[in-house]
């Protein structure tokens, strides 16, 4: 099959970008496809990352890279011009099937979704923190205008009864329904590369990483991994962290973000010499080594894909409602579910009894390293190449 893959950015650092990384690689490998990539930056793909140079591979795929032109400025200038030139792109050849993570085109066979933008604009025009920073009035125009594109985009695209979807959850799946009256969405979960994310490997790791950033054996590190760190629930873990001022925490943050406005938070808080910050890594289990829990009370995430790395890497993880992998978590059994994302004392309490239980944290890692090694990539692929058959053949039908 002939398949254009439409997505600005494809890597091993975020947590969509390497689900789709993922998925390319096994469409070409093992479903034999024949993928064409239009994206602006490529990196850790193993199939080939190279401008315009297809890969063969013996089951007769391959993967070639077509570099779609990016323009710099404002993210609603970017956004809008990575929109009609992918399309330009793509318009010199001819494809069985246009997949698309989200709402990159408006010609796709099948979507898979990522983010909800409609539901993520809801919660970033809500600030909950009294230390939550304002946004200039600038920033807050353009971000406005930005979501106003993505939700009239999305509404377009995801009400096309044509448009194949898929969810990462029943969570976002039900979110689709809500918003866009969709009752035909697939649910086909996110995995983990299980030879890449083990106990084993984090723990042979542990040590060196940790003391390369300075870190005392005492030390209790919280891990929290993503760009919109708002959204991931940063403030809530600020918030626990100045509840607990005689525990010896650590949080180490990382992402993309900008980080002046959520240092200012810290210091007001008094923790922001308590804070590590990281720029994305395409070595990220040397960031999941560092850690003794993995944190984020998300207060909004389609599924959370560094939620299921850690609790593969046995370590605790605590997550929110709603996020997506909650789903798959049973709480205080392979993991923590805060009903309120916003409930930093409940926060602070079940840091509180991991920092005091070794063995509770010994238990819930094993727990949380079984559970989540019963997601793997293969499966997912699996599940998206049975939609993309089905959408392929009803397509040859009309």
């Amino acid at each position: 099959m002939r398949i254009a893959v439409v997505s600005p950015f494809v890597d091993r650092r975020h947590g969509s970008e390497r689900a789709i990384a993922e998925l390319i690689e096994r469409l070409a490998a093992t479903y034999g496809c024949e993928v064409h990539l239009f994206a602006q930056r490529v990196a850790d793909l193993r199939l080939g990352s190279a401008d315009s140079v297809g890969v063969p591979l013996s089951s007769g795929g391959s993967v070639r890279w077509h570099r779609v032109p990016a323009i710099f400025g404002p993210q609603l200038l970017q956004f809008s011009a990575w929109f009609v030139l992918n399309r330009l792109w793509r318009s010199r050849s001819a494809f069985d099937l246009v997949l698309s993570p989200g709402i990159n085109c408006l010609d796709a066979d099948v979507v898979i979704v990522h983010a909800l933008f409609s539901r993520l604009a809801e919660v970033s025009e809500s600030n909950v923190y009294a230390n939550e920073p304002r946004s200039g009035i600038l920033r807050n125009l353009h971000r406005r205008a930005y979501y106003s594109l993505l939700r009239a985009l999305e509404h377009k695209v995801y009400r096309a009864p044509d448009v194949a979807i898929a969810a990462v959850s029943r969570r976002t799946a039900s979110l689709l329904t809500r918003y866009f009256h969709r009752d035909d969405i697939r649910v086909i979960a996110n995995g983990v590369d299980s030879s890449a994310f083990s106990p084993e490997l984090r723990l042979v790791r542990r040590e060196s990483s940790r003391s390369r950033r300075g870190l005392q054996p005492h030390e209790f590190v919280l891990l929290l991994i993503g760009n919109d760190w708002a959204t991931k629930g940063i403030h809530a873990v600020f918030e626990s962290m100045a509840l607990l001022p005689k525990l010896p925490l650590r949080l180490m943050i990382v992402g993309g973000d900008v980080r002046e406005p959520f240092a200012t938070a810290a210091e007001k808080l008094g923790v922001l010499d308590r804070c590590l910050w990281n720029a994305p890594t395409e070595d990220i289990l040397d960031c999941y080594a560092v850690a003794d829990v993995y944190v984020s009370p998300s207060r909004e995430d389609s599924f959370a894909l560094p939620v299921a790395e850690a609790m593969a890497l046995g370590l605790p993880a605590i997550t929110s409602v709603s996020a997506g992998v909650s789903e798959f978590v049973a709480d205080r059994v392979n993991g923590f579910v805060l009903q309120d994302p916003r409930d930093s004392q409940a926060l602070a309490q079940i840091i509180t009894q991991l920092y005091e239980d070794a063995a509770l944290r010994s238990r819930i890692g094993r727990a949380a390293s079984a559970a989540a090694h019963l997601w793997s990539w293969d499966a997912n692929a699996a599940a998206v190449w049975q939609l993309l058959s089905e959408t392929a053949a009803r397509k040859a039908q009309h």
